[in-house]
């Protein structure tokens, strides 16, 4: 089979954030306060670090090897594993691309607002939180259309028609992630007439640089700044998702729907990774932690992904 030409360069960017940390968990709790880490707004599953990013680089090494540089956006942490010195790696702290009004940030949405200010960031890129997985050796155009468009990657599910922003009644009933994709999408219809009605993915997605720059200092500027001091995620946060509807809006996009075969979200409250993954064998899969999972159910990721991932990558140390 001849071999696709990869005609654009493309970097990678993830979010990552060791939540046990004493001296980040003393700055969270003296911004936020001792409140409970069962609750959508601070729960334990955004922060904990089941070293994930380990074995998310090794299928980054082993199944995507053309990704130019691999940025690694956090708050002033590295994995102790990490090989920082390597050709491919940089960390990027929140404080040389965020505002200082933002600062300390706890809040993904937030954060994610500024990845385009990475320095020396190329002009696509791909997007990840550490817990999203490339099981296959998958091709630039799988992420890119030959014209260097990216595909926006939604799920057949049905939004409806709402109004932005979503009555509270509605919020409590549909939980923080759901309503900031709903009011995302309800704010795309309102100001450019179309209507998307499949959800995100909830795994890697592609961005061109420029594009996303724009959506942020210019369609939703004025939601963005009414976000930065929202130090962990609130209702009412834009989310990342109303700028992938724009850019299908304005056609500086492709839509793709996919299914469980092609992209797969695995809980991990209700274990049987292996199962599922064989049963669907996606081209990407997520391991989605949240404010259900016990910390008796994260035991079993590190296994699974060791099985998964056995090789050490050129990233890490050896020890």
């Amino acid at each position: 089979m001849e071999e696709s030409v990869q005609p654009f360069v493309i970097d990678l960017v993830y979010l990552w954030v060791d939540g046990s940390d004493p001296a980040w968990l003393a700055k969270k709790h003296q911004v936020t306060g001792i409140v409970s880490e069962h609750t959508e707004t601070n729960n334990k599953g955004r922060y904990s670090n089941n070293d994930e990013l380990r074995y998310s680089l090794r299928s980054v090494e082993r199944n995507v090897p053309w990704v130019r540089n691999i940025f690694i956006v956090t708050d002033n942490q590295s994995p102790y594993w990490l090989k920082r010195d390597h050709p491919k790696i940089r960390l990027v702290d929140h404080r040389e691309i965020m505002p200082a009004e933002a600062l300390p940030c706890f809040n993904s949405s937030v954060i994610e607002y500024f990845i385009h200010k990475i320095p020396g960031l190329a002009d696509r890129f791909l997007f990840a939180n550490d817990d999203m997985f490339f099981p296959k050796s998958l091709s630039p155009d799988y992420f890119f259309n030959p014209e260097g468009l990216p595909y926006v990657r939604l799920k057949r599910k049905i939004l409806g028609r709402w109004h932005y922003p979503v009555k509270k009644l509605f919020r409590r009933r549909l939980g923080q992630y759901m309503t900031m994709v709903l009011e995302g999408s309800a704010a795309v219809h309102q100001r450019f007439g179309r209507l998307y009605s499949g959800i995100p993915h909830h795994n890697v997605d592609a961005f061109v640089t420029e594009d996303y720059r724009f959506v942020v200092e210019n369609v939703f500027s004025d939601w963005v700044k009414s976000s930065l001091q929202n130090h962990v995620r609130q209702y009412g946060d834009l989310h990342r998702s109303a700028f992938s509807y724009y850019m299908l809006a304005t056609g500086k996009a492709v839509l793709k729907y996919v299914n469980k075969r092609e992209s797969l979200r695995l809980n991990i409250h209700r274990l049987k990774f292996m199962q599922r993954l064989k049963k669907y064998d996606p081209d990407l899969f997520c391991l989605n932690d949240n404010q259900r999972v016990r910390d008796e159910d994260r035991v079993a990721i590190e296994p699974f992904l060791k099985e998964l991932f056995p090789d050490q990558s050129s990233f890490e140390k050896i020890f």
